[in-house]
Order: structure tokens, then C-alpha cells, then sequence
């Protein structure tokens, strides 16, 4: 849509140069390595889980025969393998229905050349259908 508006506002077809970006192909990894990491934590739930698994743990540990230090780490290793599978369950079933719901779309650099008077116009016209980014060159 933003092409044909350029090309209405007097942009010749021939000064119009459109990219479209590759969309990926190998599916993400669960699992994070030193070297490349997606941005998301599969330990957030676990820790928040053991902390409060293990408080419990340790109060109720006081009446129990093993004590608070056995009860609060046996409640801080349950409370981190739930929150820790609720995550992985999370990201393998749930987020894989919404990325295949979602469908992957592409992003398109498009290159303009211009005289430096059409350049707020054309500044204007990409801005107007949701560029992610414009950038001027002289």
C-alpha cells in the first residue's frame, strides 16, 4: 500500500526498490547455549516456586521428623521442578499453538531514491503505514 501511494504522489516505479527479508526456518531451541540465547527463561516459575515451596517447607518442617532444613530444601526441589515443568509445558504446547495461529510474517526494507524535496513526503507516507524504522541519506 505504502509503494502505490508513493508511486500516486509522482515516486517513478523505477526509484522504488523493495527487499523482503527471509523469515527463519529452523525452529527455536528450548534449551539455551553460551553463544546464542532467544530471551526467554524456563527457570523464572521455578525459582519463584522453591522460594515459596521452601518457606512453606521450612514452617512445617519445625513439626516434622526430619526438621526445617530437610523439609525447606525438599520443598525448595519440588517447588522448582513444578515451576520448572508448568514452563516447559507453557513454552512446547501453548506458545507453539500461537506461533502457528499467529503465522510468521516477513519484514521488507524498501529503498527510495528521491530528490531531497520529496523526501519529508515520502518520510511522511511510510510513517503513515507503520514503517518500523525510516532513515534519510544524502
Amino acid at each position: 500500500m505504502a509503494i502505490s501511494t508513493l508511486e500516486k504522489k509522482g515516486i517513478k516505479k523505477e526509484s522504488i526498490f523493495a527487499v523482503p527479508l527471509d523469515n527463519r526456518v529452523e525452529e527455536r531451541k528450548i534449551l539455551d547455549t553460551l553463544h546464542r540465547s532467544d530471551g526467554t527463561s524456563l527457570i523464572d516459575i521455578g525459582m519463584a516456586l522453591a522460594t515459596a515451596f521452601s518457606v512453606i517447607g521450612a514452617s512445617i518442617g519445625f513439626k516434622l521428623a526430619w526438621g526445617p532444613i530437610y523439609w525447606g530444601l525438599i520443598g525448595a526441589f519440588v517447588g522448582f521442578v513444578l515451576g520448572f515443568a508448568i514452563r516447559l509445558f507453557m513454552e512446547l504446547v501453548i506458545k507453539k499453538k500461537k506461533k502457528v495461529l499467529k503465522g510468521k510474517h516477513s519484514e521488507v526494507i524498501l529503498i527510495v531514491d528521491c530528490e531531497e524535496s520529496q523526501a519529508d513526503i515520502v518520510e511522511d507516507i511510510l510513517w503513515s503505514h507503520f514503517a518500523l524504522g525510516v532513515a534519510k541519506v544524502k
